[in-house]
């Protein structure tokens, strides 16, 4: 018998997740100079950390020898005073990934099932499959989420639904009258997963007043991170806002010291940080219609994203991508989710979105 064998079967046939490929690999392997390497595969901000977030890095590295407050008391505090929530409705999770892993280990068995959209993010299909749980995947309309099918798939023994808004890797958007209609149907004893990892980057009038249905439907979880809008994808931290009933439970199974002390100083400090914040939103409208603009001129059809990465559909998109690596630019394959005609490219700064269009107009003339 192999050891592999003493794992279940459910685990043994999961096909990890595959994150992008970092910038020190693609230098090994082609051997090219890091400096001369443009990272557009995981939907990171080209601005960095806000200036608030560094200055409390630096003053929380002397306290490094000490643990973190398990229960993230000052993070609490800050995201309960900007969202108007109490304490006891806040998760904190090492990064948002933590959180929907927290919720398939909290509430899915190998006898439940879980609901989630074609092309929608890798992990709710894992966190589901982790747990032996039944994966229910409902196609996609237009690369986005058909609540309405969504809500008829939803089975007796169904307890979690994933729904991604804006959603990844496609960019696409749910109407907020959707939303609430899917809600107002959906069975009470249901878990609507909202994960919001890139709502900062949309305008005003296009968010969901998510938060202010948490008093209306405690079922839902709303999932929000760090790692996009906020640059501190490094220091891995996330949140959920969520009723207190269902928090409880989740915090049961959350590790004690799952948010280190620096992620926790950083993310309270970036809260604060309203110009930095609205400093990477212009930076990624500007650079969406950089980058969609030479789409539409070099006639290669995208979906119109709400998110900081726009997909476009190139025919062979392996071939394309490895045209890009060898000249030191990293998108993202997205042949796993169902997509292999296609690429993802995050938005980067005015000179890095250049060196992808230079590049990708190179392999066109090839």
């Amino acid at each position: 018998m192999s050891l592999r064998d003493l794992a279940p079967e459910y685990v043994r046939a999961i096909a990890p997740y595959q994150p992008g490929k970092p910038i020190g690999e693609l230098a090994r392997e082609m051997g090219l100079n890091p400096d001369d390497i443009v990272k557009l595969a995981s939907n990171e901000n080209p601005l960095g950390i806000s200036p608030k977030a560094k200055a409390a890095l630096e003053r929380e590295i002397a306290e490094l020898a000490r643990y973190p407050d398990g229960n993230g008391f000052d993070l609490k505090a800050a995201v309960a005073k900007k969202y108007n929530v109490g304490m006891d409705q806040i998760v904190l999770g090492n990064g948002s990934n933590d959180i929907l892993e927290l919720v398939s280990h909290a509430f899915l068995t190998s006898a439940d099932a879980a609901v989630y959209s074609q092309y929608s993010f890798a992990v709710y299909a894992l966190a589901t499959q982790a747990v032996g749980a039944t994966r229910i995947e409902v196609p996609a309309v237009e690369y986005g989420h058909d609540l309405a099918a969504m809500r008829a798939a939803i089975t007796p023994n169904t307890k979690v639904v994933w729904i991604a808004n804006p959603n990844n890797p496609t960019g696409t958007l749910a109407r907020p009258g959707d939303l609430v209609e899917f809600l107002e149907s959906c069975p009470a004893h249901v878990l609507v997963v909202l994960d919001e990892a890139y709502t900062e980057y949309l305008a005003p009038e296009k968010r969901p007043d998510t938060l202010g249905w948490l008093k209306r439907f405690p079922n839902i979880i709303v999932v929000r991170t760090f790692s996009k809008a906020y640059g501190l994808a490094g220091l891995r931290v996330g949140f959920a806002l969520t009723s207190p009933e269902v928090a409880d439970i989740l915090n049961r199974v959350r590790q004690p010291f799952n948010v280190n002390s620096l992620a926790q100083a950083a993310a309270s400090a970036a809260l604060d940080d309203v110009a930095f914040l609205e400093e990477s939103r212009r930076v990624n409208d500007a650079g969406m219609k950089q980058l969609t603009d030479a789409f539409v001129r070099l006639g290669l059809p995208f979906i119109p994203s709400y998110g900081n990465f726009v997909t476009f559909h190139c025919g062979d998109a392996a071939a394309l991508n490895q045209f890009l690596l060898k000249r030191g630019v990293i998108v993202r394959p997205i042949a796993g989710y169902g997509m292999p005609d296609s690429l993802r490219v995050s938005i980067g700064t005015e000179a890095e979105n250049a060196r992808f269009i230079a590049a990708l107009e190179e392999a066109l003339q090839d």
